[in-house]
């Protein structure tokens, strides 16, 4: 039996679909659907049931899914043994990340590891979703204040706090009510502000809501009001004296994390990235 079919039929099984596939194996799906046509013809079988507009397995296909793809596992967590002990780093390694923490990090990060490993074949996904690093197909993926799961593994790469800041042109004083720019998913939050020695609750009132911190950023050096946004996405802008820095979050900072699946050996790639991010610049 032909492993490479097996194992695209086995990511068709898994992700409910050619598309989905797709999407998470890199393959085109005119080449999944050839292999298992292929397959089936091997077996003398069909695995599934063509012209349905969800994907559905025959009984054969089914039962072939359920005995063979732990078997696949296996071969994939050998792979990574073996791969865990060369030398130089090598081979496809992808990343899941916060947007923020993609575009403000993981950029520059990313470039210094390309030229550093050519021969690492490195894809970073910038998405705020709890990817799961065996189902999505991620060698490592990026998390802030992570629970504890013991199917993950990793170390701290960074800690972070939010800060409250204003376009300098604002006048901006520090009360119980703000005009605020704000998240749309969090709306009714009330922000604890660090202010010199003492501590204030802010109720922000939103003038603008939106979606994603970039977008918040920009709207707050616009001007448009006061935001309270991660210190690593306007650090510079504070430096440069485009943002003023009117507080700090009362409480802990945040830690980010770098995780990976603890059913596999770490490998020299993601030992080699993991290693960057703990020297970022």
């Amino acid at each position: 039996m032909d492993l490479i079919s097996l194992a695209d039929f086995n990511a068709v099984a898994l992700h409910g679909g050619f598309g989905p596939a797709s999407r998470k194996t890199g393959r085109p799906k005119a080449s999944l659907s050839r292999r298992i046509a292929e397959l089936e013809q091997q077996l003398g079988v069909r695995l599934i049931e063509r012209g349905s507009r969800m994907l559905c397995l025959t009984e054969e296909g089914r039962a072939l899914h359920e005995r063979t793809r732990g078997l696949l596992a296996e071969i994939d967590e050998a792979g990574e043994a073996i791969a865990s002990r060369a030398p130089v780093p090598r081979g496809r390694l992808r990343v899941s990340a916060p947007i923020v923490f993609a575009h403000v990090v993981l950029a520059r990060v990313g470039a210094r590891f390309a030229l550093a490993y050519p021969q690492v074949e490195l894809e970073i996904v910038a998405e705020d979703r709890l990817a799961d690093p065996v189902q999505d197909g991620y060698d490592l993926v990026i998390r802030v204040n992570p629970d504890r799961d013991e199917l993950l593994i990793g170390r701290a790469i960074a800690t972070d706090r939010r800060v409250l800041v204003a376009a300098p042109s604002l006048e901006v004083t520090i009360d119980a009510t703000m005009p605020a720019v704000v998240l749309a998913r969090s709306a009714s939050e009330t922000w604890r502000i660090e202010v010199e020695d003492r501590v204030v609750d802010i109720q922000p009132q939103p003038v603008l809501r939106l979606s994603s911190l970039l977008m918040a950023r920009e709207a707050v050096l616009d001007g448009a009001a006061a935001g309270l946004l991660p210190n690593l996405l306007v650090a510079p802008d504070i430096a440069s004296g485009r943002l003023t820095m009117l507080g700090v979050e009362a409480g802990a900072p945040v830690e980010i994390w770098a995780l990976y699946s603890s059913r596999r050996l770490l490998s020299a790639k993601v030992r080699a990235f993991l290693d960057m991010l703990g020297n970022p610049n």
